[in-house]
């Protein structure tokens, strides 16, 4: 069992500032999610934690104790790599031996160590072979067993998949998901750029964005109530659709178009009424037969299977795009108009922080 406290963590890199006073707690057996762009600093984020890279400012904590200078060796973290980083010349079982032979513990306990991470990744029947005979999501989960042999308090997973196609992915975050479940008091920390990774494996994501925490939350909670623009077009596919509008007499929101969406708007301290963003999810829009809140021309449809994405030009610069049933018929070239539920709208102040709304009430045309 491990908790972990990042205070005022920070890592720079010459003149150049790449996380930039970061505080985290991460309790005892929580799957925490990194997420971000490239160059956000979620990478370097994970090696200092894991003790690859030096921290430049702040505190970093393991169940009370600091342990800045401390060696990787000595922090009890254990790391899977997005390349699998296995020894060609040595079998499955070798190799995840290595890291306990090296450090000459008993033949009985390493021997039971592999067999049951073995056992746990379903390796068994591979553990005679060299890694050039595997998959690559056997290869993965070979790498994910050496790390599990030396039952470390927190494994640290850096991109693992990214590597993987389509099916592997898919089958390999799986038995991440499985073995998190079947090591209940282990920390695990994971970093994709994969949002789906992040929403379907994580107990808490943490949203980096410029060496910065944007926001941190279980994934639906970041899903429904993004504390900001940024963390509103991260998180979802397609991303959260985004509107010029303003807030007229502080209760009505209005688009640009003249249409208007009467809300109950909780305006931060010393905000000013103006300019505002409007969002809302392609899930959350649905086909309308009255005026709806967007009204366009169809300029592309996408025929995905399930579902059907639609891209709506309402003359506001960028495409609307709705999620619809994938029977929809709609088709590119045709008028329609969209509608939401109140309730699903999102409205941004222009610092692009989110309004606290207690309420948004019917639509207005």
């Amino acid at each position: 069992m491990a908790d972990l406290k990042l205070t005022n963590v920070r890592k720079t890199f010459g003149a150049v500032d790449v996380i930039k006073g970061v505080d985290l707690d991460i309790r005892s057996g929580e799957f925490i999610v990194f997420v971000g762009p490239s160059g956000c600093g979620k990478s370097t984020l994970l090696r200092l934690i894991a003790g690859l890279e030096e921290i430049s400012g702040g505190t970093f904590a393991i169940d009370g104790q600091v342990v800045n200078g401390l060696p990787p060796a000595q922090r009890g973290i254990a790391m899977v790599f997005q390349s699998y980083a296995l020894y060609p010349h040595m079998t499955v079982y070798q190799n995840m031996a290595f890291g306990l032979t090296l450090a000459k513990a008993d033949k009985g306990e390493v021997d039971r160590r592999v067999r049951r991470a073995a056992e746990m990744l379903q390796l068994t029947q591979y553990l005679d072979r060299l890694p050039k005979q595997l998959s690559g999501g056997q290869r993965q989960r070979v790498a994910i067993g050496r790390a599990i042999t030396r039952d470390p308090k927190v494994f640290l997973f850096d991109e693992p998949l990214s590597n993987l196609d389509a099916a592997l992915r898919v089958a390999t975050r799986i038995e991440i998901a499985k073995l998190h479940e079947t090591m209940p008091t282990t920390t695990m920390i994971y970093v994709t750029h994969d949002q789906v990774e992040a929403m379907t494996l994580a107990d808490r994501i943490v949203v980096l964005n410029g060496g910065k925490v944007e926001q941190v939350g279980a994934p639906m909670e970041l899903y429904h109530h993004p504390e900001n623009l940024f963390v509103a077009g991260f998180i979802g596919s397609p991303a959260m659709n985004f509107v010029a509008a303003r807030i007229g007499d502080g209760r009505t929101v209005e688009l640009n178009d003249g249409a208007k969406v009467a809300a109950s708007v909780e305006l931060p301290a010393g905000a000013r009424q103006g300019k505002v963003t409007l969002g809302v999810r392609p899930e959350d829009l649905a086909l309308s037969d009255g005026p709806g809140l967007f009204s366009g021309t169809v300029d592309l449809v996408e025929k995905l299977g399930e579902v059907t994405l639609i891209y709506v030009d309402i003359g506001a610069g960028e495409p609307i795009v709705a999620k619809l049933d994938g029977e929809s018929r709609i088709k590119r070239g045709e008028r329609v108009s969209l509608s939401a539920d109140p309730d699903d709208l999102h409205v941004f102040g222009e610092d692009g922080r989110s309004f606290r709304r207690s309420r948004l009430g019917a639509m207005v045309a």
